[in-house]
């Protein structure tokens, strides 16, 4: 048997959430692949299944993030599952928003939720992270985690669910390549627009106080047509 813990917090005012991609994961993978309904047990809301032959539980812990641990370790003593019956599904800011990151073990890495399985369960079970893009500074974080996904995020959000939920049975036969590249080869991860094509150098435009000093360099003429107009406009008189 193996678990499946997507990571959030509870409630509809964090539904939308980008804390709340783990959630979103789970629930993507239910609903793709012919799960039971929901239902509370383990301080969670579970769901069962099979996946490559293999007894899946889905978990959505209900215990708020930071005490995720609590029902995650409920359901592996119940059913006398070590961390390596376990796969954590759960956001991260340090990948841009689309990518995917799958490893065994590690640190927390910051994240509360992780934390706390760590605390309650051990260290070494496979950890699915997905992207959700840092905001640019440390006081901003709060409120881009706990800040809805926008609706441009849209595309790459719902092309990243689509291929792990159909790709589920190769995360638990532990075929972890493959699954990556179904993930990848998803187009989920925002474009980024081509550097335009390098344009040739303009010569160096002359300032207008270049220009004045050039045309002030200029002599005028001392004889001829223009000569004697010039004469006149400075009121000078014509010489005999």
């Amino acid at each position: 048997m193996i678990i499946i813990a997507g990571l959030g917090n509870p409630g509809g005012q964090y539904a939308g959430n980008r804390h709340n991609i783990g959630f979103m994961a789970v629930d993507a993978i239910a609903d793709k692949n012919g799960f039971s309904p929901w239902s509370k047990k383990f301080k969670g809301l579970i769901s069962e299944g099979t996946l490559a032959g293999e007894k899946v539980l889905l978990i959505k812990p209900q215990t708020y993030m930071n005490a995720s641990g609590e029902a995650v370790g409920e359901a592996l003593r119940f059913y006398k599952l070590t961390t390596a019956d376990l796969i954590v599904i759960y956001d991260e800011l340090d990948l841009i928003p689309g990518k995917a990151r799958i490893k065994t073990g590690g640190g927390s890495g910051g994240h509360n939720g992780i934390r706390s399985i760590d605390a309650h369960c051990g260290a070494d079970y496979r950890r699915l992270r997905l992207g959700i893009g840092h905001p640019g500074s440390k006081e901003r974080v709060h409120g881009h985690v706990l800040g809805d996904f926008a609706k441009a995020d849209r595309e790459w959000l719902e092309a990243l669910l689509d291929a792990l939920a159909a790709n589920a049975a190769m995360l638990v036969r532990g075929e972890e390549s493959q699954f990556m590249n179904k993930l990848a080869l998803s187009g989920s991860a925002p474009s980024r627009p081509a550097a335009p094509a390098p344009q040739p150098v303009a010569k160096k435009a002359q300032s207008h106080i270049h220009k004045a000093r050039d045309h002030r360099q200029k002599k005028a003429p001392v004889s001829g047509p223009m000569a004697d107009m010039l004469k006149k406009l400075l009121g000078e008189k014509k010489e005999d």
